[in-house]
Parts: C-alpha cells; structure tokens; sequence
C-alpha cells in the first residue's frame, strides 16, 4: 500500500491534537484558565488539525493497522532502560507548542503526581508516568497520524461520531463491504479485546508493557485516546461487559490526561527517587522498543 502523503506533518507539534481534544470534550470541573492563556485557535490552527485528521482518515486502514502491527510489535528498534527512554523521548519537544514549554517528560511527571495527590494507588500514579511513552514511534520515523489522534476500531463501519467522520469516504475500508457494515470482521459483544484498533502511541505503549500493570492501568493506556466510546459510546455493540466495568477506570484517568498542565516544571531531581523506586517495583530494568 502506498502513503504517498505520509510525510505531511499537519500539526505545528503532535500536542496540538491534545489541545483540541479539550476544545470539543471540556470537563465541567476542570480547572479554568484565562481566556489570554488559551492556544489561539484561529482559522490556520484549527485547519492544520483538519489536515491531520484527513491523513488519519484515509490511512488507518485495517490492512494499515496489521501492517504496522507486524513492523513495530516485534520490538527490535531499540532496547534501553526506562529512563533513558524518558530523554529519549524528549526530543519531541517542539518550541512552537504556545500551551506549554515543558518537555515530554515533564508533561508525564505533572500527570503523574496530579494522580498522586489525590490518593490513587501507586500503579495508577505509574499509569500517569508512562501513558504517553509510545509517542517514541515519531522518533522511528512514524507520521503524526500514525502515532496521535483518536483512536477507533478498524474493520468494521466508521462511527459518525468520531471527530471528523466525513474523511473517512477516503478511507477504502469504508468502501469495501468485508469491513463496512456495522459489526465487519467481527461479532455482537465480541469483546475489545478480539478488536483491532487505529495505530498508535496506544496501542504501542500497551503491547509493550502489558505483561508487568494491572489490568487497570492497561486498559487507560490502550483506550485513553478513545473519544467516540468513553465519550460518546459510539461502539456499544462491540465491548463485553468486562469492557463496560474497565472503562470507568478509562474514564478516571483522562482528566489528568488532559487538565494537570500547569507553566511550572515539577522538580525532577527531588521526585526521581520515587520514580525510580515505583518503576523498579513494576517493571523489567530494560524495556524493548
């Protein structure tokens, strides 16, 4: 299959996805900011997000997502310890990015210690860390919409409220009547885990680590990016009633997702010791890229 525009990279910084996710699912009792502090969503802005969810559209095909399943779930890019991983990762910064001049990392210890102070147990506040550690995939040359965006299954019929639903007439599956009917390849209630999902930092992330968290935290990161069903219940038919009990810890998880930036930097170095502690009761010294 060839992704002729697979090198377009639409969003100024793949947080900007993130940013208008809070525009259109704002939480009630999330803390306000000013109106000056808010990204300025002019027209260009808002376009650049439209592009993205263009090419997002189109490509994430169910042959798309087996494709990459096959190249990246082998995980032979790389091998080094968690921390590493964290600088690694923090080459994405982009200083184009108006909302917060934080790095990566610094964004996941600012989630993290949100879940912390409000008493969660400590594999949720690991959760919180580790969450967005799968964006390590634009670093192996992946294209934004293969690694940001919100998710959805593939093989089966594109719910009209997923953000932008009318991209998908691009989409083939959407024209091939093996995937374009309301269940697809698969069955009434089959269950999330027998569904294959759009590929991404998600899905990425909870194939790598889903030997060592509770199931808990193994659900909030292979599902905190999917809008049209923990917001919208879009796809009922598909999930078991296992589905139904672990999303209401989905649903727990997102608003430190998306509300616990803050301008000031946590403390690194005062907080590495717990950190290091915490991924060293959980996970391997080394993780597999």
């Amino acid at each position: 299959m060839e992704f002729s525009e697979k090198e377009i990279a639409p969003l100024s910084s793949i947080e900007v996805w993130e940013d208008d996710v809070l525009l259109r699912y704002p939480e009630e009792d999330a803390p306000k900011k000013a109106k000056e502090e808010y990204r300025n969503y002019d027209n260009p802005e808002r376009d650049t997000v439209r592009e993205f969810y263009r090419l997002n559209h189109k490509f994430q095909t169910f042959d798309f997502v087996k494709e990459k399943q096959a190249e990246f779930l082998k995980f032979n890019k790389a091998e080094m310890p968690i921390w590493e991983a964290f600088d690694f990762l923090n080459t994405l910064v982009d200083d184009s990015d108006p909302d917060t001049s934080l790095d990566q990392w610094q964004h996941l210890l600012q989630t993290s210690e949100a879940i912390r102070a409000d008493g969660h147990p400590d594999w949720f506040v690991l959760t919180g860390l580790l969450h967005d550690m799968g964006k390590v995939l634009c670093l192996f040359g992946e294209a934004q919409w293969a690694v940001v965006g919100d998710t959805f299954p593939v093989g089966c019929q594109h719910s009209d409220r997923i953000v932008y639903a009318e991209y998908f007439e691009a989409n083939p599956d959407a024209h091939d009547s093996k995937f374009n009917t309301k269940y697809g390849v698969y069955e009434p209630n089959c269950g999330l885990k027998n569904v294959n999902m759009s590929w991404g930092h998600d899905e990425y992330l909870y194939q790598m680590v889903k030997d060592y968290l509770p199931e808990e935290a193994l659900y909030m990161i292979r599902y905190h990016s999917f809008y049209s069903q923990h917001r919208e219940n879009a796809y009922e038919h598909l999930m078991d009633e296992h589905d139904h009990a672990m999303f209401e810890w989905v649903k727990k998880f997102n608003p430190y997702d998306l509300y616990s930036k803050l301008p000031t930097p946590p403390d690194t170095q005062a907080l590495k010791p717990y950190y290091e502690e915490l991924i060293k009761k959980y996970l391997p010294s080394t993780l597999k890229f």
